[in-house]
């Protein structure tokens, strides 16, 4: 796990490599150079172990997606910060499934450091709303869900959104 910053290096001193070679007539790896630079800058933007989480977390393989997110030792170092965001989201959702209150300050977590999809957004709030609704916190609870059906533009979250409420009506 490289640190955010020795990437952006890597990719300076590619194109650097890559000038150079231009330069001594060699033009075939002078544009292999250039466009080798763009995966370090793919991967400063995207970090390769929460793209790998988010590969097992769609096989429902939650402890491989753990696995790979227990490689990230220095978020603050190796993150920026929308990539934090997301490996907040991450390990809330894998821990909604036994521990809800670390689940929950992950998700606030998240929410307080972005996350770039409306939709990523809209199922923090909905689990952030089902732990208010299951503390008795009503109040709390229909603002997040108000807030999850406006981020909710394609309606994928519709059917639980309505069950939420339905169950919010007997408290």
């Amino acid at each position: 796990m490289f640190h955010k910053n020795i990437k952006l290096i890597l990719a300076g001193l590619l194109v650097v490599a890559g000038i150079w070679q231009f330069t001594e007539s060699n033009i075939g790896n002078g544009i292999f150079l250039i466009l080798l630079t763009a995966i370090p800058i793919f991967l400063y933007f995207k970090n390769e172990f929460i793209l790998l989480a988010f590969l097992k977390l769609r096989k429902q393989d939650f402890v491989g997606a753990n696995k790979w997110l227990s490689y990230i030792k220095n978020p603050e170092g190796a993150l920026v910060r929308k990539q934090q965001g997301y490996l907040n989201y991450l390990q809330g959702i894998m821990l909604s499934q036994t521990n809800i209150n670390q689940a929950e300050k992950h998700f606030k977590k998240a929410i307080e450091l972005g996350l770039s999809m409306d939709m990523d957004l809209a199922v923090a709030k909905l689990n952030l709303a089902g732990v208010a609704m299951s503390r008795r916190r009503k109040l709390e609870a229909t603002n997040l869900l108000n807030e999850a059906k406006k981020l909710d533009k394609q309606g994928m979250l519709k059917e639980q959104i309505s069950m939420m409420k339905e169950q919010m009506k007997k408290i």
